[in-house]
């Protein structure tokens, strides 16, 4: 007789003893975030080989591996979510947002079939639904949840290609500004867009789409025979946080019968609030956005969401069915995600957006993007005060894009420095970018645990670092 395999179910002390010694564990990490380093990457090549191992072939003590993860592998990163992150887009990471995804992976519900869990559907199409009123959406609208605006616009570029080219994919033509979002670029390519008929297009000044630029690209792939069938827009570019005249381009695929997609991942919810609603006019004339929980609504990274307003064209794009899943059927006025979407298994992803929103209200989350785009305006404002300091754009959003003009030396070499000066002192993480080919710094305000006072000391960091590094070169010259 076979001897029984190993058991994988554990018992109920056993569970709870794990579940308690993590979430200890977890609080411990969150209560001392303000204390902990704003980076660690040192030596992280050396440290990155160090964990390589074979597959282990027996187990080992969940408490040894509590602590090897929150010792020595979770330290070793940019810590995203301490409250002086202002690098690249921030996010915060709600810890009702960590309980939410703790009970939908340990529950295990099915949402990709409306049928396999249709109370769980039905919270995550309510979460969905709410987008959209949010962002002025008809009822016709549709959506669906993501891992991250890459996918939501992958799966945009695929609804418009269907409905606009239908199979005749070789000479569409899709618009976007230079400072655009890569991965709708990179979207257009998967779903079979050929790359040179990508037209990427130089903005103004201020990094915002020219709409005139647009215009006259479109006519002339139309006289070379070619189809163009989407422009792109974005709600707060990752570079500036620029936002393109939206309205503009609506009328312009309007004009020629294009589908308007807006990439609105990082800016798309300041529309909750009120200065952010006036910044945004026109988002709600487009044909698809993408938002991302995770950016603009501060859940942990893993959580986008695409908006399709004729939710039909998202579901023709996407629908396919096999014998296997026969069993399943979908009552008028839900919605099967398997059908609106590239994925078949899922989780329960609109949970970790349903429980913050339920628990908080959405004022909490207008009043908390209406503090990021005054703490930014305080920041840009102490820039332009300080001797030295010059800002590349006014910040539409969130972003600040800077730099320090030394009195002697390359400007780019001494910017460099700047920024890895700062974050080697582990006092505050920035990131930096491309603007007409000059290196610039940049800073993003967005976590949720960002306020005046983490602003106010990001700022004599910044000044502090760039005053002592043009001494040093001083005498060094």
């Amino acid at each position: 007789m076979k001897p029984s395999p190993a058991n994988l179910e554990l018992s109920t002390e056993a569970m709870l003893r794990m579940g308690e010694a993590c979430l200890r564990a977890v609080v411990k990490h969150i209560a001392e975030l303000p204390h902990s380093p704003r980076s660690n990457l040192e030596n992280i090549i050396e440290i990155a080989k160090s964990l390589r191992e074979p597959p282990p072939e027996t187990g080992a003590d969940f408490d040894t591996l509590l602590r090897f993860l929150m010792e020595r592998v979770i330290p070793v990163s940019i810590n995203t979510a301490h409250p002086a992150y202002m690098g690249y887009i921030p996010g915060g990471g709600l810890f009702p947002s960590a309980i939410a995804t703790f009970l939908s992976a340990a529950t295990n519900r099915y949402v990709g079939a409306w049928y396999a869990a249709p109370a769980a559907a039905r919270l995550e199409a309510n979460v969905l639904d709410w987008f959209a009123e949010l962002m002025g959406y008809p009822k016709t609208a549709r959506g669906i949840m993501t891992t991250g605006g890459s996918l939501a616009n992958f799966s945009a570029v695929v609804a418009a290609r269907k409905h606009i080219l239908g199979d005749d994919i070789a000479r569409g033509t899709l618009y976007a500004s230079d400072q655009t979002h890569h991965s709708v670029m990179k979207a257009a390519m998967l779903a079979g867009i050929p790359e040179r008929n990508l037209r990427l297009l130089p903005p103004d000044k201020n990094f915002r789409a020219i709409p005139e630029l647009f215009e006259k690209a479109i006519k002339g792939d139309l006289q070379k025979g070619m189809q163009p069938f989407l422009i792109a827009g974005s709600a707060g570019t990752t570079n500036t946080g620029a936002i393109d005249p939206l309205n503009d381009l609506a009328d312009l695929s309007k004009k020629y019968s294009l589908w308007y997609h807006i990439d609105g991942a990082y800016g798309g919810f300041f529309n909750l609030c009120d200065e952010g609603k006036r910044k945004l006019e026109g988002i709600e004339r487009s044909d698809s956005m993408v938002l991302d929980p995770h950016k603009g609504l501060f859940t942990p990274y893993g959580c986008g969401s695409l908006l399709v307003k004729h939710g039909e064209r998202l579901h023709r794009a996407h629908v396919l069915s096999a014998d296997y899943m026969q069993d399943q059927f979908t009552p008028e006025g839900e919605i099967n995600f398997t059908e609106h979407s590239p994925e078949l298994s899922r989780s329960f992803r609109g949970l970790q957006v349903w429980l913050p929103l339920k628990l908080f209200g959405l004022q909490a989350f207008r009043e908390n993007l209406a503090e990021k785009l005054r703490l930014t305006q305080w920041m840009y404002q102490r820039f332009l005060e300080e001797p030295g300091f010059e800002c590349l754009a006014a910040p539409d959003l969130s972003v600040i894009t800077f730099r320090y003009r030394p009195q002697r030396g390359d400007i780019e070499t001494f910017n460099r420095r700047l920024l890895e000066n700062i974050v080697k002192s582990k006092m505050l993480f920035l990131s930096s970018t491309l603007l007409n080919g000059a290196f610039v710094i940049r800073v993003c305000i967005l976590s949720f645990r960002t306020h005046q006072a983490e602003v106010e000391e990001a700022f004599k960091i910044i000044k502090a670092t760039a005053r002592e590094l043009e001494k040093t070169t001083i005498k060094l010259k």
